[in-house]
């Protein structure tokens, strides 16, 4: 299944301050930091539903993409894989022996949008803010998936906050010092949240993150099973400052390319640093709907794990960029093509709780 491809897919808010920085939170104390900020774990999924994927040969590819991608994450932090007890013995003989199993039973492997949101606050505490996955607007099976944010706040004995929203984080990017941004069709749309303006929503997503200020872009509904999640486009590297990945010649009538122009524009009018790096040309998979998002890169302590595609000069150009906005981390490329066939890439896989 191409996430790229729905044919094919079937409140009130103050300041507080942690070592001497500023921070917005929400009326309830908390706030999701920035990703960069030290972790005390990664989340991820196991994929095993063959409902998503009817290929064994397939199924088993893209599960050792993401043993991949974990066992690298777990050289520089834990890393938990969220999997049904059934399935622990075939993931296991896949991943290395830091990365934990915990018994959660999941569907697919998009962590960013179906796992935990974690919120802490300046007391010590940290809780898990519940942003409920409907299977992007109810396009993919999500029995198990919809319910894993839930148990994993059971499982650590953690409050599970709501925020009146469905939807994916991926959805939505902050810088950690109350920022957001995002494309409306993630969220202003009726296949997640139903008769919500625009400003309602905005009002709970501020409350969620614990931010102050929101920049919206239209995005492109209907096209993508994410109906065009902002994280495989532009990511916060620090406060005010945007990474952000465009083709260096983009197609006038490619609507993805048009909706990341304008995102580009809205974010340079609001005053944020915009630093653009070119899409590969010459990648291995040259699948029209094949994501080739360098921007969906994760940043994990001490490193940053970002996808190569085969374009030489581009991968260099990306992992350059990704040296100069993360000073002091290795950058580690991975091959995940599987990924970007499948419509994301290692952000969307993966999630961050925050250390305390």
């Amino acid at each position: 299944m191409n996430r790229r491809n729905l044919l094919v897919a079937g409140g009130a808010f103050g300041v507080m301050s942690l070592s001497g920085q500023s921070y917005a939170q929400s009326a309830s104390g908390f706030f999701v930091p920035a990703e960069e900020k030290p972790h005390q774990r990664t989340f991820m999924q196991w994929p095993v539903s063959r409902k998503v994927y009817r290929d064994s040969h397939h199924l088993g590819m893209v599960q050792q993409v993401i043993a991949d991608v974990a066992n690298v994450i777990s050289e520089f932090e834990p890393v938990t894989m969220l999997a049904a007890a059934e399935h622990h013995a075939g993931a296991r003989q896949k991943l290395t022996a830091s990365v934990d199993l915990w018994d959660v039973p999941t569907e697919d492997l998009w962590c960013r949008d179906s796992g935990p949101v974690f919120v802490i606050n300046e007391d010590g505490g940290i809780a898990i803010r519940q942003i409920q996955f409907n299977g992007w607007g109810k396009k993919q099976v999500h029995k198990h998936d919809a319910r894993i944010a839930a148990l994993v706040a059971e499982q650590l004995g953690l409050p599970l906050l709501p925020s009146g929203l469905n939807g994916e984080a991926g959805g939505v990017e902050q810088d950690g010092h109350g920022l957001l941004m995002a494309h409306e069709s993630s969220w202003v749309n009726d296949n997640r949240n139903p008769g919500q303006s625009r400003a309602v929503i905005e009002a709970k997503l501020l409350d969620a993150y614990g931010a102050d200020r929101m920049i919206w872009s239209e995005g492109v509904w209907g096209e993508d099973i994410t109906d065009y999640h902002i994280d495989s486009l532009a990511r916060f590297t620090g406060p005010g400052r945007v990474l952000l990945n465009l083709p260096d010649e983009p197609d006038m009538e490619d609507p993805f390319h048009l909706a990341g122009l304008d995102t580009h524009d809205q974010l340079v009018a609001e005053g944020l640093q915009v630093d653009v790096i070119p899409e590969p040309v010459r990648r291995r998979v040259n699948d029209p709907e094949f994501v080739a998002s360098y921007a969906n890169y994760y940043v994990c302590n001490g490193a940053v794990i970002m996808a190569q595609f085969g374009d030489d000069e581009t991968d260099n150009i990306a992992r350059d960029a990704l040296t100069s906005h993360y000073p002091g981390r290795e950058v580690v490329t991975l091959n995940v093509d599987i990924l970007g066939e499948l419509g994301g890439g290692i952000h969307c896989a993966t999630q961050q709780m925050p250390a305390i």
